[in-house]
């Protein structure tokens, strides 16, 4: 096709959706809600998705996670109630990884973290005040190296404060701010439960999953010797009625290789629990790479589903397309007669209402896409919750909905190219 009359087609075509303003708008707005759900959520989860990789990255590539059982597990199919079966950890199965797993430089213990059903939870008193139910975490000196936790006031506890089941605590920000607004905490007495504790520390903020607060500074940390006196360790129903949950984190010395360390550490568990050659682990090890692919699963699902509903708004907005073509289509039934009458080409005709079809759904990307983004930004500045806009998500808007235009114009416009130019004229 020649340049000048490509020209002349998509002159011809922008000034048809100039001129019918209501009925462009009515074709675009299906494009441009499912543009917009496509660019907004697309924004939100790369967000969300950016800021757990990175939440995760910073446990360290090499530290190696051991657990009765986690997410994988679930992931894989197992069975809730046989691996609540599986033998319980405890704090002789880290000091026996320390010992005579050759490749770890330290071993790290947490009792009770988190908010799930396996966590100690408990309020903090002091004199008339006191918290919310938060997390009580049993754990050994070296907690703020493996976690990359900073302290804001004070400091942690030491390996003697652990061995000798001192009571001391490290606040974090809720705890602290509920109990010693204004004051200086350290050295005083709280109560966890009925036992006094000294207070020695304060941990700065900690970053949420996806930059949210989802209660990650709900947290007070004792020493895991302690935790054990007062609550117990075994992952069973206690005298209080609460679950505990144990978990060993154990670091490799520097130079060694992963795979070397988690060989180590599955012998020693294996012959802890007394595993034959042809049984399974039953106990979890858990790796940076090993949490990154169990997210990866989530996060393909997810966007998967987002997809396919984004895709529905997109179809929906396609069959308006088609509709409005084919009725103007019939109403300038008279105007393509005329034009073929006097030389126009069925594949001018058909270029021109395909180039329409495209440039409506083109101008409800565009909007889409501007929708999408200010929803997106709008919800970060809002919530602070996390948004990621590459430039790859705009294309993705715009190659949709050209192709929606193609798709869903090409029939109206193979219509229009291939009427009789004297029966159109005729047409009333």
């Amino acid at each position: 096709m020649r340049g000048s009359l490509l020209q002349e087609i998509v002159v011809m075509a922008v000034t048809t959706i100039r001129t019918q303003k209501m009925r462009s708008g009515l074709t675009i707005l299906g494009i441009v809600i499912g543009i917009t759900a496509i660019v907004g959520m697309t924004s939100l989860i790369r967000g969300f998705d950016e800021s757990l990789r990175d939440t995760i990255r910073e446990i360290g590539p090499d530290t190696i996670f051991v657990a009765q059982f986690s997410g994988m597990s679930l992931m894989s199919g197992a069975d809730f109630n046989e691996l609540l079966k599986r033998p319980t950890l405890t704090p002789a199965d880290a000091r026996a990884i320390e010992r005579q797993a050759d490749s770890i430089a330290r071993v790290n213990i947490t009792i009770g973290e988190g908010g799930g059903p396996g966590s100690t939870r408990s309020r903090l008193f002091h004199r008339g005040e006191r918290t919310k139910l938060i997390s009580i975490t049993g754990t050994t000196h070296d907690y703020p190296d493996v976690f990359h936790v900073t302290l804001e006031q004070g400091r942690f506890f030491t390996e003697g404060e652990v061995s000798h089941r001192r009571r001391v605590v490290v606040l974090g920000q809720t705890p602290y701010q509920a109990l010693f607004p204004n004051v200086d905490p350290l050295g005083k007495t709280v109560r966890i439960g009925n036992q006094p504790y000294t207070v020695i520390g304060v941990i700065g903020p900690r970053p949420g999953i996806g930059s949210l607060d989802a209660g990650q500074d709900d947290i007070a940390l004792i020493p895991y010797s302690a935790h054990s006196k007062q609550f117990g360790t075994r992952v069973t129903r206690s005298r209080r009625g609460q679950l505990q949950f144990l978990m060993i984190a154990a670091v490799p010395h520097e130079g060694v290789a992963r795979e070397d360390a988690i060989r180590d550490v599955t012998e020693v568990m294996r012959i802890r629990h007394g595993l034959r050659l042809d049984e399974a682990n039953d106990f979890d090890l858990i790796t940076q790479d090993a949490a990154l692919r169990l997210w990866d699963q989530v996060s393909s699902a997810t966007f998967l589903a987002l997809v396919a509903i984004s895709s529905i708004a997109l179809m929906v907005g396609g069959i308006g397309v088609m509709a409005i073509m084919t009725i103007s289509v019939k109403e300038r039934t008279r105007e393509i007669g005329t034009r073929k009458a006097i030389g126009a080409r069925r594949r001018e005709i058909l270029w021109q209402f395909l180039l329409e079809a495209v440039f409506l759904t083109a101008i409800g990307g565009v909007l889409g896409i501007l929708f999408g983004s200010g929803i997106g930004m709008g919800v970060h500045y809002a919530t602070e919750f996390p948004v990621s806009l590459p430039w790859w998500s705009f294309a993705i808007g715009i190659g949709f909905s050209a192709t929606v235009g193609i798709v869903f114009g090409i029939v109206p416009a193979v219509r229009a190219s291939g009427l009789d130019p004297i029966e159109a004229l005729r047409y009333e």
